[in-house]
């Protein structure tokens, strides 16, 4: 049986616990965020509004459960 360990870690830019690959924020090409900021700053970068982030972070998590 293989065991996976993966290191919980804060995000800085909404301070919720998140595991898996960290996305290199815009603001500062230095800072590590969770994938769901690094969307949210992405979708941010070319207008789309906060409401319409929130709809399609909810249908990339749909998909990612199967």
């Amino acid at each position: 049986m293989k065991t996976e360990i993966t290191e919980l870690k804060i995000c800085p830019r909404c301070g919720k616990a998140y595991h898996g690959v960290p996305a290199l924020s815009r603001a500062d090409s230095a800072t590590l965020i969770c994938p769901d900021c690094g969307t949210r700053e992405a979708l941010e970068s070319i207008g789309v509004k906060p409401s319409e982030q929130e709809e399609i972070l909810e249908t990339v998590h749909r998909s990612m459960r199967g």
